[in-house]
C-alpha cells in the first residue's frame, strides 16, 4: 500500500522544532539558522516530503484555477480561441479547465455550478445558442468570480466582454455582393437568443437601406444553426418570388450545409456565397464562399484571458469599469473566385 504523505509536524516530531519552524526553514527564513535550515531540507528529501498546495492556495484565497465554458471544443474556431488562453493563461502559472455547454442553455447553467463548486478564480465564457437568461453568471458576483465573455456574448454592455465588429463585418460583406452586381442578396442568419445574430441583421439593414434598396425581411431567415435548419432556409429562398442570387451564411459551417444541399439540387452555381470565420478548410473545398469574414479567434481568446487576469488581481474588482473590447474584423476575399 502506498504511503500517506509526510507532513510538516512529523518532520518537526524528529527534529524536535516547532511545526512553523519547519514551514519557516523550508522556506529559507532568515529567523532559521543556516543548519537548521539545512537539517530540515535534508529530511524533508529524505521522507519525499511535498508541500500541500491545496493548503497554500487556500490561505492566499486562490486556486490559481481558471474555467472556460464554450459551446464546442471541436470547432476551430473555439480551439484556435484556447490556445490562446492557454497560452496566456500558463504564463501566470494558471490551470484551466476546459468544458462544453453542447449549446445547451441548462448544460451551461449546470457547468457554471461546477466551476463555482471548484473555487475557479475566474470565468471565460461563450454561451450557448439557447441562453436568454443570464442569472447563473449573475449569481458569480457574490463569491468574487469575475466573468469575461467572448465571441458568443450577452445583449448587454454592463458585463465584461470581447467581441468582433460583426455588425461593420456584415456592412462590409453585403457592401462587398453589391459590388459584384448582386441586388437580391438572402441571410441565413443564427437564434435570435444570439446577439451575433441581431449584430448581422442590423448590418445587413444598413448595407441595403444605404445603398438605396428596398429592405425585404423575408430575405432574412433565422436557424438553429443545424443542417436540417439551414436546409429549410435555403428551401425558403429557392422558392421564393426574389429568389436571391447570393447568401450571407451565419458562419463557415453553415455554408458547408448549404453549399452540399445546393450541390445535390445542382443549382450552386445559381448563388455566390459570403460566410463568417475564414476556416482554412474553405480555401480546400469546391464552391467555396467568396468571402468570409476573419473573426480573430486567437486575438479574442488573448484579451479575455488578460482581462480575466486584471479582475482577479484588482483589489477592487467589484469597483471595476465594465471592458467592452472589440477585436475589428475583415473581410477575406476568396481569391480564385
Amino acid at each position: 500500500m502506498q504511503s500517506k504523505p509526510t507532513t510538516i509536524k512529523e518532520i518537526a516530531k524528529i527534529l524536535n522544532i516547532s511545526p512553523s519552524s519547519v514551514s519557516r526553514g523550508l522556506h529559507d527564513h532568515p529567523s532559521i539558522g543556516a543548519v537548521t535550515r539545512e537539517k530540515i531540507k535534508q529530511l524533508a528529501k529524505s521522507l519525499n516530503y511535498e508541500p500541500n498546495n491545496t493548503a497554500i492556495l487556500f490561505q492566499k484565497g486562490k486556486t490559481y484555477t481558471i474555467g472556460v465554458i464554450l459551446p464546442e471544443l471541436s470547432e476551430h474556431f473555439f480551439s484556435t480561441a484556447i490556445s490562446a488562453i492557454e497560452d496566456e493563461l500558463l504564463k501566470k502559472n494558471y490551470t484551466v479547465i476546459f468544458a462544453q455547454s453542447h449549446d445547451s442553455y441548462e448544460q451551461e447553467v449546470r457547468l457554471v455550478e461546477k466551476m463555482k463548486n471548484q473555487r475557479v478564480d475566474g470565468l471565460l465564457v461563450s454561451i450557448s445558442k439557447d441562453t436568454s437568461k443570464f442569472d447563473h453568471f449573475e449569481k458569480l458576483s457574490s463569491f468574487n468570480i469575475p466573468v469575461v465573455f467572448f465571441d458568443r456574448i450577452p445583449p448587454f454592455k454592463n458585463v465584461h466582454y470581447v467581441a468582433c465588429s460583426i455588425e461593420n463585418a456584415t456592412i462590409k460583406a453585403v457592401n462587398f455582393l453589391l459590388k459584384k452586381g448582386h441586388r437580391t442578396i438572402a441571410m441565413i442568419n443564427g437564434p435570435t437568443t444570439l446577439f451575433a445574430s441581431n449584430e448581422r441583421k442590423d448590418g445587413y439593414m444598413q448595407a441595403i437601406t444605404f445603398n438605396r434598396l428596398k429592405y425585404d425581411p423575408s430575405l432574412i431567415v433565422n436557424c438553429d444553426l443545424t443542417e436540417q435548419g439551414t436546409i429549410d432556409a435555403a428551401n425558403q429562398f429557392i422558392n421564393h418570388k426574389r429568389k436571391p442570387t447570393a447568401i450571407v451564411a451565419f458562419n463557415d459551417y453553415l455554408a458547408l450545409f448549404l453549399i452540399k444541399y445546393l450541390k445535390k439540387l445542382n443549382i450552386i452555381q445559381d448563388f455566390d456565397l459570403v460566410s463568417y470565420a475564414n476556416l482554412p478548410i474553405i480555401s480546400y473545398i469546391d464552391n467555396s464562399p467568396i468571402a468570409s469574414v476573419e473573426q480573430y479567434p486567437y486575438l479574442q481568446g488573448q484579451k479575455a484571458a488578460n482581462i480575466l487576469l486584471d479582475l482577479i488581481n484588482a483589489p477592487n474588482a467589484e469597483n471595476q469599469a465594465y471592458y467592452n473590447t472589440i477585436v475589428e474584423s475583415d473581410l477575406v476575399i476568396n481569391e480564385d473566385k
